[in-house]
């Protein structure tokens, strides 16, 4: 039996591949396949089955990719319905896989169709569980994501979830491992717990969903306090449902190298131009009109929030990062990438087209400014429970999410000295690229965010006592 766990960070995402006598499964598989291909190469093994816990909605799936690469089968469990074809399982029903055993286990509530996977070893015995979105570390899943058209509120699915955890999770062992979807950052639960696996009596133990004293009380757990789902959710189980072009077309048509003047033509008051460098590079210089979300960060999950999926799209990029971009953007739903530019940023520089800046401030110089400056506006673009921890004086809180929403900048005025930040100034650049598109070019980028901005400010109290 072997049993590897494919994390990758940016979306918080668990792929698992299981493998038995030459024999493998790939559970949850991201867009990109080749990790997949790859492993089950080097192990000599036939890739048999492609099961999915559910219709995800923070990622698009790449079966379809992989069920045309191996021929293998796509796995459901029970109430769901594609347009393509699947193995549809029932509850109880068991699949071998050399020497092991799967047992489908529905488990609805996150999902109408969410379904765990229990892996029993050569002896029969009860070894893992693959959750999905059903059970987390520290978290289960949000029961507010029910499918178009179902008449169910979030009350009714965090219900069925508290009933398919303790019908079917509860009685299994203690030592039975868990193996989730997802990880710490992931937007499917409230707040998930810092490991990306654990076992079942840990979770019973520590996890508040799972210690709940009755029904009633997990409904009311579950749902309180819940964020807004990201736009994107529905979009991505949608394309998850329905299916996709292969990812090679994407990458083929987003790998066109445009030069100069090709990606000015190319420009159309609807074209989003998407420059993906580091964000202490973007602020020193871009092309006009561009919204920067770095590779370095969240980068597919803030680019499925902030950008039409609609719209036709232009990268800019690092040389080298081209395929990265498309990749990664293809991993949450994007497809209508048109082209990067050749020779990125410096070729539009060294073409003398005109270029744009975003101005940085240190967190010492914020502060000096603000008693001098009647025309200084803070501008705090972190989560509204970020701001409730903690702020400036007279900051204003503009979520970042928010700002795709030209009405959310209505109560700025264009006389205003906008500094701009976030925790640590990721998001800040990010933000500062949308205001300038929307005509707010008075800003500052504030670096290091509200770590900095803390940091001098306790340095300052420190001072201040010890004078």
């Amino acid at each position: 039996m072997y049993i590897q766990q494919l994390y990758t960070s940016c979306l918080s995402e668990a792929a698992y591949y299981v493998e038995s006598n030459g024999e493998a499964v790939v559970i949850d598989p991201l867009r990109d396949i080749d990790a997949y291909l790859q492993l089950a190469a080097s192990r000599k093994a036939t890739i048999k089955y492609i099961f999915e816990t559910h219709f995800h909605a923070d990622f698009v799936s790449g079966h379809l990719d992989l069920a045309n690469a191996t021929g293998a089968p796509i796995i459901y469990g029970p109430n769901a319905q594609t347009k393509f074809p699947i193995k549809q399982t029932i509850d109880g029903e068991t699949i071998p896989l050399g020497e092991l055993t799967f047992v489908v286990m529905h488990t609805p509530g996150h999902t109408m169709e969410s379904t765990c996977y229990l892996l029993k070893d050569p002896a029969g015995k009860d070894h893992c569980v693959f959750t999905g979105d059903t059970l987390f570390v520290g978290d289960v899943g949000r029961p507010d994501l029910a499918q178009k058209g179902a008449d169910l509120t979030m009350q009714d699915l965090a219900g069925m979830l508290y009933d398919s955890i303790h019908r079917k999770l509860m009685p299994l062992a203690d030592d039975v491992i868990v193996y989730p979807a997802h990880g710490p950052g992931s937007a499917c639960g409230k707040s998930l717990g810092p490991n990306t696996f654990s076992t079942l009596g840990e979770e019973k133990a520590t996890n508040y969903a799972m210690k709940a004293s009755s029904k009633d009380e997990f409904i009311l757990q579950v749902t309180d306090g819940i964020a807004a789902p990201p736009p994107y959710f529905p979009i991505n189980a949608q394309i998850n449902k329905e299916g996709y072009d292969p990812l090679e077309a994407v990458i083929s048509k987003g790998m066109q190298a445009l030069s100069v003047a090709a990606f000015k033509a190319s420009i159309t008051d609807k074209t989003i131009l998407l420059d993906t460098r580091s964000a202490t590079v973007f602020t020193k210089g871009f092309v006009p009109g561009s919204i920067s979300i770095g590779l370095e960060g969240r980068f597919a999950e803030f680019a499925g929030a902030l950008l039409s999926f609609d719209a036709p799209m232009l990268l800019i990029t690092e040389p080298g990062k081209e395929e990265e971009s498309i990749v990664r953007l293809a991993r949450v739903g994007f497809h209508r990438i048109e082209g990067h530019l050749q020779g990125g940023f410096d070729a539009w520089a060294k073409a003398g087209e005109t270029i744009d800046l975003i101005i940085d401030v240190e967190a010492d110089e914020l502060l000096m400014d603000i008693p001098h400056d009647p025309n200084l506006v803070v501008v705090d673009v972190r989560k509204e429970s970020e701001f409730a921890d903690g702020h400036l004086e007279n900051a204003l809180n503009l979520p970042l999410n928010e700002l795709t929403d030209p009405g959310s900048m209505a109560h700025l005025e264009d006389q205003q000295n906008l500094y701009v930040h976030c925790a640590g100034g990721y998001r800040s650049v990010i933000a500062s690229s949308l205001l300038k598109r929307q005509g707010f070019h008075q800003l500052r980028n504030v670096l290091g965010g509200w770590k900095a901005i803390k940091e001098v400010e306790d340095m300052r109290k420190y001072l201040s006592g010890v004078q």
